[in-house]
């Protein structure tokens, strides 16, 4: 049985359709909040703790059509 590697929050983001590099850039303090956090808890957790933040990052910060394609 072969071992998945966990997901990254970059990972994450970008299935969320969330563009990692805008939202680091723009908003430091939340990344920084967000990477600490997602050492502490599941995907699962951290998907339940921030589901409602992610329509309007989505908005703000919309992943390119070249990128999530990838």
């Amino acid at each position: 049985m072969a071992q998945t590697q966990p997901l990254s929050l970059e990972e994450f983001l970008q299935k969320k359709k969330i563009d990692v590099v805008a939202l680091s850039k723009h908003m430091p303090e939340l990344w920084n909040e967000w990477q600490a956090l997602w050492q502490e808890m599941s995907p699962q957790s951290f998907d339940a703790q921030k589901k409602f933040l992610f329509n309007r990052l989505r908005r703000r910060f919309p992943l390119s059509a070249s990128v999530s394609s990838t």
